[in-house]
C-alpha cells in the first residue's frame, strides 16, 4: 500500500471512530508504544493532555468518547510527508457535561511507523 494511502486510511479511521465515540476503533490505529498529546483551549481555560504508551492514554481516549460528541466534521486539508502527516479539520464539539456545542478547528500532527500511529499531537481552538 502506498505511504500516502496508509496515512489517509489511518486518519480517516481515527476521525470516523472519534465521530462515532468508538474507543476500540480509536485505539486500533495507535501503536502500543505510541505517544499522545492534546493541547488547546476550551471556551474558558487551557487543556493539555500528554501520555506515552496506549495503555496510559486509553483512559484519555475513553474520556473524550464519554464527554464529547463530534458533529459536522470537515477535513480541510491533509499533508503527507512520510512518515509524518498533518490533518487540518473542523467540527462542532458538544460537551455532554455542560450541554454546550462549540465550533472548533483542529490540527493533528501524526507520525506513522508501519501501519500504526506512533506519535499523535492535536491542537485545537474554538472558532
Amino acid at each position: 500500500m502506498p505511504e500516502r494511502a496508509i496515512a489517509e486510511r489511518l486518519i480517516d479511521e481515527l476521525h470516523a471512530a472519534r465521530i462515532r465515540s468508538d474507543l476500540a476503533g480509536m485505539c486500533a490505529v495507535f501503536a502500543e508504544r505510541g505517544k499522545f498529546r492534546v493541547a488547546g483551549a476550551s471556551a474558558d481555560k487551557p487543556i493539555a493532555i500528554e501520555a506515552a504508551e496506549l495503555a496510559s492514554f486509553r483512559p484519555w481516549l475513553a474520556m473524550l468518547c464519554k464527554a464529547f460528541r463530534v458533529s459536522d466534521y470537515e477535513r480541510l486539508s491533509l499533508v503527507v510527508e512520510w512518515p509524518r502527516a498533518t490533518a487540518h479539520w473542523s467540527a462542532n464539539i458538544h460537551s455532554k457535561i455542560t450541554g454546550i456545542t462549540v465550533p472548533t478547528e483542529l490540527v493533528d500532527l501524526i507520525q506513522i511507523e508501519g501501519k500504526r500511529i506512533v506519535s499523535y499531537c492535536e491542537f485545537f481552538v474554538p472558532r
